[in-house]
């Protein structure tokens, strides 16, 4: 059974270098209609014109938050295959969500609000995201009237700036973004009921939000800001929002690769190679550490961790079974799933 397992991971590997796997975690501007977020996935793996399925794609996980109204879609390819799987999906939301009817309590532009690419692996690098990143901005200003993209990243060729700093340029962090201000990088001037979309690439990105027991959001946003990269001692490439969620508040972070190892090589990360670099990532589960820290501290407790998604180890690992598998909406069946 050991030998077994052991050619089947090595099958899985092989396949995977043959298919130079990416991942786009794409965020659409819906939840509440779960059908609807489904129907999108769909497209990413369908044809619609031809009716067949695109060999070759996965959609692993569908996340769906209520309070947000918010969903982030991991769909997974060959980079050679990601870019008409990507805008296949967003031509569908863009037809079906309406930024002037849109309610969340997450800051959103676009009905398709970010569509960012990441290579899973050795076999692509960072800029072959970029390039491809570019291409899907230019293919859905191109293919769906009215949609206008801010590029970020890897793909903001050659400022690469971060996508926070982009978002802090469009305004993507006030509660009533001014869109007649915003000058996109591609397509024209961002209006409802599409709104703006980023696009870009980088290292792989991970989500992982933490509820505190507390509806008092400036306890809230004194923990995010000192959990942030940018603050002295924070945690390196975290980026932190504080957001009301479920009746307390959510500590949602944005965790990016950091080139390199931890911080004074004392703390075991996970840790994966772009091209032959070394990045590494921070845990989940000293982010939950820290934020119970910071939060004990003001006499506040915390109700549990959420990933949205997937580490980038497990992203490829899944990627990789699914697709040796042939399961195309793996999202469904992966409780049945033989790992």
């Amino acid at each position: 059974m050991l030998k077994d397992h052991v050619t089947q991971q090595q099958h899985m590997a092989s396949c995977s270098v043959g298919r130079r796997l990416v991942a786009c975690l794409l965020n659409v501007s819906e939840a509440r209609r779960k059908e609807l977020v489904e129907t999108v996935a769909r497209a990413a793996l369908y044809n619609n014109k031809a009716g067949v399925r695109r060999e070759g794609t996965t959609v692993l996980n569908i996340f769906n938050d209520h309070d947000y109204n918010r969903s982030v879609i991991t769909i997974v390819a060959s980079i050679d295959s990601i870019r008409e799987a990507v805008l296949s999906a967003c031509e569908e939301a863009c037809g079906l969500i309406d930024m002037g009817a849109h309610m969340g309590v997450h800051p959103r532009m676009g009905a398709v609000d970010l569509i960012p690419i990441y290579p899973l692996g050795e076999e692509v690098g960072v800029e072959d995201c970029a390039k491809e990143a570019r291409a899907v901005a230019e293919g859905l200003t191109e293919r769906v009237q009215g949609t206008s993209a801010f590029l970020f990243g890897w793909a903001d060729s050659p400022l690469q700036r971060g996508l926070a700093q982009r978002r802090r340029e469009m305004g993507w962090f006030k509660k009533t973004p001014q869109l007649q201000a915003i000058r996109p990088d591609m397509g024209p001037q961002p209006h409802h009921p599409l709104g703006l979309t980023g696009v870009g690439a980088s290292p792989y990105v991970m989500n992982c939000n933490v509820t505190i027991d507390t509806q008092d959001m400036a306890i809230a946003r004194s923990i995010a800001a000192a959990l942030r990269g940018s603050t002295p001692g924070g945690l390196p490439g975290v980026q932190v929002l504080a957001l009301p969620h479920g009746g307390a508040v959510e500590i949602a972070c944005n965790v990016e690769s950091v080139e390199g190892g931890p911080p004074g090589g004392t703390e075991r990360w996970p840790c994966f190679s772009i091209g032959g670099r070394p990045y590494c990532h921070v845990p989940a589960s000293l982010i939950t550490t820290r934020v119970a820290e910071l939060a004990g501290g003001r006499g506040v407790g915390v109700k549990g961790t959420a990933l949205v998604g997937f580490t980038p180890h497990e992203c490829r690992r899944l990627a990789e079974i699914a697709l040796a598998q042939g399961i195309a909406e793996f999202w469904k069946e992966r409780g049945e799933v033989r790992m």
